[in-house]
């Protein structure tokens, strides 16, 4: 049926982006899939969004896509190893663990490694070889799914340029760490084409107790486009292909250590090490069919395996808190203990599609119908390795082999559809209306046996799910702008669902007003999220509040809310200007509903959304050139767990961060840019996370040096 439906579809099916993104006088961005646009673009957009322009990439340097998304309001971010290796990105009433609930695409193409039946994101393309980056939060985002409660996050690559150039970013710093962005590329004819690479390694910043192995990474990221254009049409084909070694844990502090030193590991973190391969493959068609139709097709492929060693000392960390003080010799090394257990968390992703969209222009209608194909499957066989501390030193005893929860399959299948009508109802008013339909079936089989021959425990499940939307803009003047929305949110429900559970869906409004004179830009939007069906996911690297690590927690009722305000100018002077942009996030996440299945209470605070961040962008620049930016970010204390005001316990919440990044840059010549940049300049650092095993720290205060050289 739902190949059936594809096939007769696909004769009228289409993509192009939201809002049409302008050209830049170097750069055609036409292979490129962008949502919303350029900054101008997004402060028109009826639903609320932000653009991180290439001039804020290149001016912050950034390789941690969590530092750069931290300015955008109503974006909240759990950090992990004070690296972004591994984000936890949240949108509003989506919650950040592994990133789940949030639709994540690069160049328009879902990229999570199984959006569907496993969305946890531990696959995150690498921020420093992107050219901008786009959110989209409201009803508008409709379009895109399977995840439609808090956001899209869509990743834009470096465009083929018109003509042939090239450039390198270079970047050095302390913990020996080295980040490299190269790129070359041009245009000759009909024909375009790009190499892109992205090399960083890096000591890291933690010491690991009797172990000469750093807590660093190696990373290596390619990317290659070829583009023709012909008369009305184009194809566009894209590879990338990354690998990454990290020596990275699950495993944090207990509090009294990382009050003594934030930046210690216990040496039974030794052996943890995340490595991992994705290749991704995507095919482009466009054409213009007529002056007023325009149809593109869409095919892709990604591939992602991972194995991350890791142990999972939690009872030793939560024993030692509690004041065991074997348990604390343990983790010292200076006590003998039996039976580590570390597991090879070896997944095997893959997930394909085709994705059609077919946009008409009809003068004050402007018509996109488009349909999505997709298959994802992960491969689970997990064993695991027994150790022994002996004398400080950890001494291999035996391997497990897999059987359970361990060794199992997972996959879905599923058919999006969305027909979308931009009407420009009058001179002032425009409407956007929205019908997004998900039919999504998901699966698992899980074994006893390693050759997998014995006949496997199965679940299945079927999410079917109309998800309307609608939002308006209306112009007040010519500087007053006044945005409205409500649409039904939903997420999948994931591999390890069955028949009779129901996927998370949400009723979220949006009411706002924006104002633009010359360089002063304000905005203040008020959003809604009302659940019939919250949901945690659970993973081994977010456990949801009940502790499970797998499959879903639902916790039923819920309501999220609150404001988002952005003010941004410019004032000019004779020899200098500063451009400011200041951004702020109230929310307020409570279950609405006692739920007695639970446990969980009416008015009990959801985890994962502080209740206030705040960003500045603070620039200086001079008329010679030099340019001296500040960047200020703040997050609140964060519920680890729901229902945290219940908990008198000290461990319930994270610490309150307050950051601050200084950035100066100057030009050598015309193809040259030197830059120094200083991180955390305060040295701050606190309980930035508590998930999944122990108190972890954000990055402490970290000093580099660089430049741009274009050619």
């Amino acid at each position: 049926m739902r190949y059936s439906f594809l096939a007769g579809a696909i004769a009228v099916a289409l993509t192009s982006p939201t809002v049409q993104a302008d050209e830049t006088a170097e750069n055609d961005i036409r292979e490129v899939i962008q949502i919303i646009g350029d900054k101008r673009a997004a402060r028109t957009v009826a639903g609320s969004s932000a653009v991180i322009d290439p001039e804020q990439m290149a001016i912050e340097v950034n390789t941690d896509i969590n530092q750069l998304l931290k300015t955008v309001p109503g974006v909240y971010i759990r950090e992990e190893d004070g690296q972004g290796l591994r984000p936890n990105i949240g949108i509003r009433a989506a919650a950040g663990g592994r990133s789940s609930k949030v639709t994540l695409l690069e160049d328009g193409v879902m990229i999570a490694p199984a959006p569907y039946s496993n969305p946890a994101a531990y696959y995150f393309p690498e921020a420093y070889r992107m050219h901008t980056i786009e959110v989209l939060k409201g009803a508008p985002l409709l379009r895109y799914g399977p995840q439609t409660t808090g956001g899209v996050i869509n990743l834009v690559t470096t465009p083929i340029p018109q003509q042939s150039e090239g450039a390198v970013t270079l970047r050095m710093g302390e913990n020996n760490s080295r980040d490299i962005h190269a790129y070359y590329g041009g245009t000759e004819g009909a024909w375009g084409w790009l190499i892109d690479t992205v090399q960083r390694d890096s000591d890291g910043f933690k010491d690991i107790d009797r172990s000469n192995r750093d807590a660093g990474h190696d990373i290596e990221d390619y990317l290659v486009k070829l583009r023709w254009s012909g008369v009305n049409q184009s194809l566009t084909a894209k590879a990338q292909y990354s690998e990454q070694v990290s020596n990275e844990t699950y495993t944090g502090l207990t509090d009294t250590d990382f009050a003594r030193n934030p930046n210690r590991r216990y040496g039974l973190t030794a052996i943890d090490q995340m490595d991992n391969q994705h290749t991704g493959l995507s095919l482009t068609y466009e054409a213009d069919l007529t002056d007023t139709l325009g149809l593109a097709l869409v095919g892709y492929r990604n591939e992602f395996k991972r194995d991350w060693l890791n142990g999972s000392p939690n009872s030793l960390i939560s024993a030692a808190n509690a004041g065991d003080a074997d348990a604390q010799a343990v983790l010292d090394g200076t006590r003998d203990y039996q039976g580590l257990k570390y597991t090879h968390n070896n997944r095997a992703y893959e997930s394909y599609g085709i994705e059609a969209r077919l946009k008409a222009d009809l003068g004050a209608h402007q018509l996109e119908v488009g349909l999505r194909d997709h298959t994802d499957r992960m491969d689970r066989f997990q064993p695991a390795e027994i150790y022994d501390q002996v004398n400080g030193s950890l001494v291999y005893q035996q391997t497990v082999q897999p059987t359970g929860s361990d060794n199992r399959l997972e996959g879905a299948d599923a058919m999006a559809f969305w027909l979308a009508d931009v009407w420009q109802a009058t001179a002032d008013l425009k409407i956007q209306a929205t019908l997004r339909y998900e039919d999504a079936d998901s699966f698992r089989k899980q074994y006893a046996t390693v050759e997998r021959t014995d006949s496997p425990s199965e679940r299945s499940s079927n999410a079917q799910e109309w998800l309307p939307g609608v939002s308006l803009t209306y112009d007040v003047d010519d500087s007053v702008q006044l945005l409205a929305g409500v649409h039904r949110g939903f997420a999948p429900l994931g591999g390890g669902a069955t028949e009779t559970d129901e996927p998370e869906t949400s009723t979220n409004y949006e009411l706002g007003a924006r104002y633009q004179a010359q360089d002063l830009f304000a905005e203040a939007i008020f959003f809604r999220s009302d659940f019939s069906n919250q949901a945690e996911a659970c993973s081994v690297a977010s456990p949801c509040s009940n502790g499970a690590t797998s499959g879903s927690y639902v916790t039923g009722e819920a309501l999220v809310q609150g404001i988002e305000l952005q003010l941004g100018n410019e004032w000019q002077y004779d020899t200098f200007s500063v451009p400011v942009h200041l951004s702020y996030t109230y929310t307020s996440a409570e279950i609405s509903a006692d739920n007695p299945l639970t446990g969980v209470q009416d008015g009990d605070t959801l985890a994962d959304i502080p209740e206030q961040i705040f960003s500045a962008q603070i620039g200086v620049l001079m008329a010679n050139g030099w340019d001296n930016h500040a960047v200020v970010k703040y997050m609140s204390e964060t519920c680890v767990n729901v229902g945290c005001q219940r908990n008198d316990s000290a461990f319930a919440e994270t610490d309150s961060l307050l950051t601050v990044d200084w950035i100066s840059r100057y030009p050598l010549n015309q193809q040259t840019t030197v830059f120094f940049k200083i991180e955390n300049i305060f040295d701050e650092q606190v309980i930035i996370s508590r998930l999944p095993y122990g108190a972890r720290p954000n990055k402490p205060q970290t000093v580099s040096v660089g430049f741009d050289y274009r050619f």
